[in-house]
């Protein structure tokens, strides 16, 4: 045992074990798994793989009620990601995943990791990723750390995209006093493959190599799943885990390896070692093939001097996976990291007694059953109770107190909050050069025009394997969804994150519906058909009962949503204990979603493309302003209920919507969503550099009808001569359509007309103006002060 570690007697009795997050009954537990005491390390063992953060023991139970099957999926929760057939032999790949409690402590390190980590999610499927998407939320930029938070942790993970070369496609950002103290930081990763090359992450084949590939393994992010599985304290300066810092250009030398090492057929079973390291890795590997891992940790690299087997077990240095293949081919694996320039170790073998054993400095230092780590951790249903608040919000009719007189002057009041300004000072910052990131001449004979790398002294080829599935990006972000292109097929893949906290926080069920509705409903306005969901699932404490109660009816929500509009669950994440002081934030699940275009030429953004066309809505609109960005501007706090949703409805306008883009009717669409119906005609206005004049017949006052942000509804621009074949479409399909104006030409107002009344009559220029400048305004207090 190493000098200094306690025994197990004096874990027991100085109950070592709470302080790394084990409860007392839980210990108990752990005792009886193993007939005895634990050692120190397997103590530390048991404590991360039975954290939240690893073994979803108070979410377990919920998830489940999740759709997670479908014809078009491949592979669903628990692997490394989700995997989704598009045809034609090819399938896409995706994730999303919270660094959340890392990036409140480091931003900058702990938002780049988020990235790193979620991208080796997808490749140690097998995959190509070929974009990255984020959903981000962060307290009032009024506050000096909040503004240093949201700009270190931007720059994280544009740094870490840049260096690997994957292009961030979409994303969101919201601000509200409720993420002060606890920011989220989520990430998406979607990737490309043969079916050929999927992979799971199994320790198969007893007697079988365990391959350690990526840079050496040092003291930081010990005990950080168990980290992320706490309550911040108040203190930021408090003793926390070190936020291990990434290398995106190893993790770039990394994912080269590990796709030539897939694609030549070589592994037998790959997973990263992510939360809990090296333990999660070999743990999860062996549990899933019924097999056993010994472990050799003195073969494990090492970057620092005398590091303990609980070090080398917990650490969670980046950049590393674990690999098995087959006996006889450990020349093979080394001729390919040593091309790529990737440290690699044979560190033990596949065993057949089902236990995760451990040797160090000749001794043997754990001996666990990792049925029992991995398995049999426990499994909590939590009391759930409705919070006092729901009901108080839901005797509130929110509307009265938000009237205004002055649509105009409300409008600029809404473009100008941060919830609905252009993020456009956030998203081009992914698309910057990373410092330290220069081309290099390359010196493995790639084709000139090939890109390479240097990050720390070291030369990377882009050159993939020559059966690798590759994508291209044809829209960036700032539009309904992110797409790309499969190359060399007209096929191409749309992509969103959404979700409204000041929704679940009103309702939850409704709330976690809506996410999913609206994630499906940018996806379609893009010219997609829905394929699937990945969730990131972001909430207080758990033991809570009515935070539990939040976290169960939100999942409820979102999967009759995800019944309802055939888009299963394949992967996904939970981040419990958000929380500050006490204060939890909003419950915030997070949709991620990818649809397929089968054809690229269908792919439609928002931005107005003609002066003539004719405006339409799709769906019905009501005076719904609950937790609306216009209550939000007025009121702060959200209150009343959040917009109602009839997921009929919501499906009929979608396969409407959709069935008018491949008819090719379509000129421009865009989902209704935070700041209504005036927002998105701002918005598409904005995109194409047009007016439009828009006369709204209605019972509803001029503020609810703009500000409304009712679901289901869709604004197009169609061409005059196909208006017919669009109303026709749309009764086909049971939607409601009507016709509310013209693209007007450039120059021309943005005139809003409610019941022969002009409400809005303002220049698009300088809308535009103040739309795009609220949050370069604001966060440039930071470099000002």
């Amino acid at each position: 045992m190493h000098k200094g570690e306690p025994t197990a007697r004096e874990i027991a009795e100085g109950k070592l074990y709470e302080t790394m997050g084990l409860s007392e009954e839980e210990y108990a537990k752990v005792c009886h798994a193993l007939g005895r005491e634990p050692n120190y390390v397997e103590t530390g063992i048991f404590s991360v793989m039975w954290s939240e953060h690893c073994s979803y023991k108070n979410s377990k139970r919920v998830l489940r009620l999740f759709p997670t099957t479908g014809a078009r999926v491949l592979q669903g929760p628990g692997e490394g990601a989700g995997i989704v057939d598009i045809g034609d032999g090819q399938a896409v790949v995706f994730k999303i995943e919270s660094h959340n409690h890392p990036s409140a402590v480091a931003p900058f390190d702990g938002a780049a990791t988020g990235v790193g980590g979620i991208v080796r999610d997808v490749f140690s499927m097998g995959a190509r990723p070929v974009a990255l998407l984020n959903s981000l939320r962060f307290g009032p930029l009024s506050d000096e750390r909040v503004r240093e938070l949201l700009t270190e942790a931007i720059k994280g993970m544009a740094a870490y995209g840049r260096g690997i070369d994957v292009s961030t496609v979409g994303g969101e950002v919201l601000f509200d006093e409720a993420y002060r103290g606890n920011p989220l930081v989520n990430a998406m990763c979607v990737g490309v493959l043969e079916h050929k090359h999927i992979q799971q992450g199994v320790a198969a084949g007893v007697g079988n190599p365990v391959i350690y590939l990526g840079p050496s393994t040092g003291r930081d992010g010990i005990h950080g799943a168990t980290f992320a599985s706490e309550e911040l304290a108040d203190d930021t300066d408090a003793e926390q885990p070190v936020v291990p810092k990434g290398d995106p250009f190893m993790e770039k030398r990394v994912m080269e390896a590990c796709l030539e090492l897939i694609a030549q057929g070589i592994v037998e079973g790959i997973q990263d070692m992510g939360a809990a390291g090296l333990t999660s890795s070999s743990a999860e590997m062996a549990a899933k093939a019924g097999n056993g891992i010994e472990l050799d940790l003195d073969q494990v690299p090492q970057r620092e001097n005398d590091m303990s087997a609980y070090e080398l077990m917990l650490s969670e240095s980046q950049e590393r996976m674990l690999i098995v293949v087959a006996a006889g081919r450990e020349d093979d694996v080394r001729a390919v990291a040593d091309k790529w320039g990737v440290p690699m170790a044979v560190v033990g073998r596949v065993t057949d007694d089902e236990c995760l054993r451990l040797r160090h400095r000749g001794k043997e230092v754990c001996d666990v059953p990792v049925r029992a780590l991995v398995d049999e951790a426990p499994e909590y249903t939590r009391a759930a109770r409705e919070p006092d608040d729901y009901a108080q919000n839901g005797v509130r009719e929110a509307g009265a107190t938000l009237q205004t007189d002055d649509v105009g002057a409300a409008l600029r009041q809404v473009l100008q909050s941060p919830n609905a300004a252009s993020k456009r000072v956030v998203y081009e910052q992914f698309v910057a050069s990373v410092a330290g990131a220069s081309p290099v001449e390359n010196s493995c004979g790639c084709a000139d025009t090939d890109v390479a790398y240097r990050g720390n002294g070291a030369e990377v080829c882009d050159q993939a394997p020559t059966d690798s599935v590759h994508a291209d990006v044809v829209v960036g972000p700032g539009a309904n969804a992110g797409v790309v292109q499969i190359t060399g097929t007209k096929k191409a893949l749309a992509m969103t994150t959404d979700g409204n906290g000041r929704y679940v926080y009103l309702d939850p069920y409704t709330g976690g519906a809506i996410a999913v509705a609206e994630a499906a409903r940018n996806v379609v306005c893009s010219g997609a058909e829905p394929l699937a969901v990945t969730d990131n699932l972001n909430y207080g404490n758990p033991e809570k009962p009515d935070i539990y109660w939040q976290l169960e009816q939100s999942v409820r929500g979102i999967s009759d949503a995800c019944r309802s509009l055939e888009t299963p669950v394949v992967s996904g994440n939970v981040s419990l204990y958000n929380e500050t002081g006490g204060k939890a934030i909003y419950p915030t699940p997070v949709i991620g979603m990818v649809g397929l275009i089968d054809d690229v030429a269908h792919t439609t953004t928002h931005a107005f493309k003609q002066a003539g066309d004719v405006l339409v809505l799709l769906g019905e609109t009501y005076a719904e302003l609950g937790g609306s960005v216009w209550q939000h501007v007025r009121e702060g706090e959200p209150s009343g209920r959040p917009p109602r949703l009839d997921l009929a409805r919501e499906r009929a306008v979608q396969q409407a919507t959709l069935a008018m883009i491949r008819a090719g009717h379509v000129q421009a669409a865009h989902d209704l969503s935070e700041g209504g119906l005036a927002v998105a005609l701002c918005e598409a206005c904005f995109a194409g550099g047009y007016g439009a004049d828009v006369i709204l017949q209605t019972e509803l006052s001029a503020t609810d009808v703009l500000f409304s942000e009712s679901q289901s509804r869709v604004l197009l621009a169609v061409n005059e001569a196909q208006l017919d074949d669009v109303q026709k479409i749309a009764k086909v399909h049971g939607a409601s359509c009507a016709v509310i104006g013209k693209v007007t030409v450039a120059g021309t107002p943005l005139q809003i007309a409610v019941n022969d009344n002009v409400v809005v009559r303002e220049d698009v220029s300088e809308l535009k103006h103040v739309w795009e400048g609220t949050l370069a305004c604001q966060l440039s207090r930071s470099s000002t002060n």
